[in-house]
C-alpha cells in the first residue's frame, strides 16, 4: 500500500507555495527548541549512533540539517518532491542527502533498508498527517528501516492537542496565519489516539523502550506573543532480543 494520489498532491501543493524564509512553515520550529530537545531524549536509548539516521518526514530539511551536524550519515526523506527542493536549496554546503521515498511503499522501504542497512529513524508529526489507511503500513515501513539494530524516534501530537487546533482552527479571524496553509490544502493533522500508536508499533513487531511528554513548539505566536505550543508524545522504539 502506498499514499493516495490526492494525499501526495495536497503537499506538493502545501510546499510549492511555502516560502524558503525561515519559520514560515507552521512547524517549523528552531531545531535548538524541537530537535534538539528530542535527541537528548531519544540518545540515550541508541544502540549503535553510528548507523546511518533517517529524518523520515524531512520536509525542508530544517532539522535535517541540526542532524546532520551530529551524526555521521543523515538522509532526509519526503514524500513530496517540493519539500526536498526546498531541503536542498537550504543546503547548498550538502550537509545532509535527501531522497524522495513513500515511507508507505513496503517495496521502497525494503529498497532503501538494502542500500543503507539498519538505520536509526526520526519522525516528527508524521503518522497523524498521515491518511488512515496508511498509518499501519508507514509504521511497518519504520520498521523495515530500523531493522534488528536501530532505534525509531517518534514525536506525535496528543490527544490534548485536538482541542488547541480546534480553538486555533475556530477563532473569530479564523486560523492564524501559519496554520492557515495546513488546512486550505487539505492536510489538516488527523486524529491518531494517545493509545494508537504504541499499538502500530507493536503491530510492526517493535517495543516502545522509552516514552514521555514534551510540548510541540510551532513557529506561530498568541496574540499575547507567547509561542503556540501543542501537546505531545513522544516514544523509541526497536527490536529486542
Amino acid at each position: 500500500m502506498s499514499v493516495t494520489s490526492r494525499y501526495r498532491e495536497a503537499w506538493e501543493g502545501f510546499w510549492r507555495e511555502a516560502s524558503d524564509e525561515p519559520g514560515a512553515v507552521f512547524w517549523d520550529a528552531e531545531p535548538v527548541l524541537t530537535v534538539g530537545p528530542h535527541l537528548a531524549l531519544f540518545e540515550p536509548y541508541l544502540a549503535d549512533p553510528a548507523l546511518p539516521l533517517v529524518d523520515l518526514g524531512c520536509g525542508n530539511g530544517t532539522q535535517t540539517r541540526y542532524l546532520a551536524d551530529r551524526f555521521p550519515h543523515v538522509l532526509g526523506v519526503d514524500l513530496s518532491a517540493a519539500a526536498l527542493d526546498h531541503a536542498r536549496r537550504a543546503d547548498p554546503a550538502g550537509q545532509a542527502a535527501y531522497r524522495l521515498l513513500d515511507a508507505a511503499a513496503k517495496e521502497e522501504t525494503q529498497a532503501l533498508h538494502a542500500e543503507l542497512g539498519d538505520a536509526n529513524v526520526y519522525l516528527r508529526g508524521v503518522l497523524h498527517q498521515c491518511e488512515p489507511d496508511d498509518r499501519q503500513s508507514l509504521v511497518d515501513g519504520i520498521a523495515t528501516l530500523v531493522g534488528d539494530r536501530g532505534r525509531a524516534c517518534l514525536v506525535e501530537l496528543s490527544g490534548a492537542a485536538k482541542q488547541v487546533l480546534a480553538g486555533l482552527a475556530g477563532g473569530p479571524d479564523g486560523p492564524p496565519p501559519k496554520l492557515a496553509p495546513v488546512f486550505r490544502h487539505g492536510i489538516a493533522p488527523g486524529e491518531v489516539s494517545d493509545e494508537a500508536v504504541p499499538e502500530y508499533l507493536g503491530s510492526a513487531g517493535l517495543t516502545v523502550l522509552a516514552s514521555g511528554r514534551l510540548p510541540l513548539r510551532t513557529t506561530e505566536y498568541r496574540p499575547d506573543g507567547t509561542r503556540i505550543e501543542l501537546p505531545s508524545t513522544w516514544l523509541v522504539a526497536g527490536r529486542t532480543a
